[in-house]
């Protein structure tokens, strides 16, 4: 058996603790454990005999004080005040009562903790509260606003949910003797990302996206999808063709656990709020509500990069750096006693970044290797790392010494951070308008600086430079706004959502700059069959826009450029390198999110290179993976 059963278990945790300890109450915390004390001494001085319980259960765990031993939180934050040093820039203390927290927001975390961990122990010894410390994002986020406010308000219920998600996942199991995995979105397409993993025991979710430019969800309807059977869904990150879907699911009945790091949880809100809005301005059938989206919040348990979790009786999950945006990870499943191992790429990037570092090959065991195949063609090769961003500043710099604006449509997530950390270091100074979620999403990316790569927080972190604080980055919030900047004759540089030029801002903007030539439209993502960029990458000299209710066609004179190298996805040079980099040869490779042609390929490629299994499914295919 991978687990104890819950009452079996508890009694251990019992028999192990002092007299003394005055526990109130044993709950889980998803698959940790929680301890509630009312002795404020147990609470205060406990290190030795939690640490033995932890040697002694394998299982992380973890001490708490009953909410009776808490100070009056006004009188709690009073003191933390004065405790902590006003150079440590407190910017915010929230409670969290059902689990004993006290939440502390600085701009230094570390004095908050003190030499030692001393200013720490000394707010746990007058508060008797749980502190927890956060680092203030550089700019402020409306989004982790609302979701602390959320998980503040639900606090009740989620202690009792994580309770139960931990519970069910000690219910005890026989013996895994198979798995499976059906294709339910994205094999064969890119978009709409969705794989179901089963086992005698289990049923587990990997990613539930929307198409591009469409509104194209999964295949729930395949006959081995039952909602009310759902154990889990594993969210790799927090692109809409990953996390779409995930609303819809609660939508449909849906009401357990949703795991995924914290950055890919708020990404997830921002996104698919901005789906809602988008759907309700252009008249589309809204799939979820923000109520859906609330639902998603108040189910999701966080997790950190390498923490092993187990989300079933028999299933294990460990999430790694994917290299491919903030929060993006490698899934790997360890299933059974040792029966079969998946790994799960979502969409991967093995090479240094501007923001990230490459994707961790640091496994094991992946006997299944599931993978994108983005750019899995033989041809699919993108220009070295320093030559791409020396290219994207030469445009830049040329547009600029010609008196234009430099349009480009860019991700929101990922792709906009990765130009404002290049553009600042290459001393530009120009202004940079931000437009549409671009702003908001690099209000996440500041809350979470741990997440980017060494010398990113080294600059962030240790030397106080921020790139992304940097005074040439304006926000643009209104139409208003945008129609000086349009008609200002200052040359800049517009970085505006959607990256495709399915919709948003920068279908407006495209509107009004593509016919001055000094105008530059650049690209510095994929661009999915069927959408605006790529009709212009293929060579539309005119392109229909809607104006006053009536559609016209405006030519392309401005100047059309591509910078590939930027792409969040690895190139076949580094899918090919990431497959030899793993410890262990995989039986098996499966290949996805990639145009039918590209998968086909790298699965031929895939073939060749490791003389193991390789195939490329089409979607609602099934297949027996032990």
């Amino acid at each position: 058996m991978v687990e104890e059963k819950t009452t079996d278990l508890f009694a251990r945790v019992k028999d192990a603790l002092p007299k003394d300890a005055k526990i109130s109450d044993i709950k889980f915390e998803g698959c940790e454990i929680v301890l509630y004390t009312k002795s404020k001494d147990f609470f205060l001085e406990n290190s030795n005999a939690v640490k033995d319980l932890v040697g002694q259960l394998k299982k992380r765990i973890i001490l708490r004080p009953d909410p009776s031993i808490c100070l009056d939180p006004e009188k709690a934050e009073i003191l933390v005040k004065k405790i902590v040093p006003e150079e440590a820039g407190v910017k915010d203390i929230s409670f969290e009562p059902a689990f004993g927290k006290i939440i502390i927001e600085a701009d230094k975390p570390g004095l908050v903790i003190g030499k030692g961990g001393e200013t720490l122990r000394e707010i746990k010894k007058q508060t008797s509260w749980y502190p927890l410390i956060k680092r203030a994002p550089a700019i402020p986020s409306d989004i982790v606003k609302v979701l602390r406010e959320i998980l503040y308000k639900e606090s009740d219920f989620r202690k009792e949910f994580l309770d139960k998600v931990g519970k069910n996942i000690h219910s005890g199991w026989k013996e895994t003797k198979w798995v499976r995995m059906s294709a339910l979105g994205g094999f064969r397409e890119v978009g709409r990302s969705c794989i179901l993993v089963q086992t005698p025991e289990s049923k587990v979710l990997l990613d539930c996206g929307i198409k591009p430019g469409t509104n194209e969800f999964p295949f729930l309807d395949a006959p081995e999808f039952d909602i009310k059977e759902l154990n889990g869904i594993v969210l790799s990150h927090a692109h809409m063709d990953h996390c779409g879907g995930i609303p819809l699911l609660y939508k449909l009945g849906y009401d357990g656990p949703l795991y995924c790091t914290t950055p890919t949880r708020d990404l997830m809100v921002l996104l698919c709020m901005d789906y809602i809005e988008i759907m309700q301005r252009e008249g589309g059938n809204v799939a979820y509500s923000t109520k859906d989206i609330k639902e998603a919040v108040k189910h999701t348990i966080c997790l950190d990069y390498d923490q092993v979790s187990d989300i079933t009786p028999d299933i294990r999950l460990t999430m790694l750096n994917s290299g491919h945006i903030m929060g993006g990870s490698l899934v790997h499943l360890h299933v059974g006693n040792g029966l079969h191992n998946i790994l799960y790429s979502g969409d991967i990037k093995f090479d240094r970044t501007a923001l990230f570092e490459p994707a961790s090959s640091d496994f094991q065991r992946a006997e299944t290797v599931i993978i994108e195949s983005t750019y899995g063609g033989a041809e699919d090769t993108q220009p070295r790392r320093a030559e791409t961003e020396a290219a994207l500043v030469e445009i830049a710099n040329k547009t600029m010494k010609r008196g234009g604006k430099l349009l480009i449509p860019s991700f929101a997530v990922e792709r906009s951070q990765d130009l404002m950390v290049i553009l600042t270091n290459s001393k530009f100074e120009y202004p940079v308008y931000l437009d549409g979620m671009v702003w908001d999403a690099t209000a996440i990316h500041t809350t979470y600086p741990e997440y980017f790569n060494r010398d990113l927080q080294k600059q962030i972190l240790q030397e106080g430079n921020n790139p992304f604080t940097n005074p040439i980055f304006k926000r643009i919030g209104s139409n208003d706004e945008r129609k000086k900047v349009l008609e200002s004759e200052e040359p800049c540089v517009i970085i505006a959502t959607s990256g495709m030029l399915v919709a948003g801002p920068s279908v407006w903007w495209l509107k009004h700059l593509a016919e001055d030539k000094k105008n530059t439209l650049l690209f510095v993502g994929y661009q999915g069959e069927g959408t605006m960029g790529r009709r212009i990458q293929k060579g539309w000299s005119e392109i229909p826009m809607e104006e006053d209710g009536k559609t016209r066609s405006v030519p392309i004179n401005c100047e059309i450029q591509t910078v590939t190298g930027l792409s969040g996805h690895s190139d076949i040079k580094q899918l090919v390198n990431y497959l030899n980099r793993l410890k262990q040869k995989p039986e098996r490779v499966i290949v996805d999110h990639g145009e039918a042609s590209k998968c086909i390929e790298f699965a031929k490629i895939a073939h060749k290179t490791l003389y193991c299994e390789t195939l490329a499914p089409k979607n609602l295919d099934a297949i027996r993976l032990k």
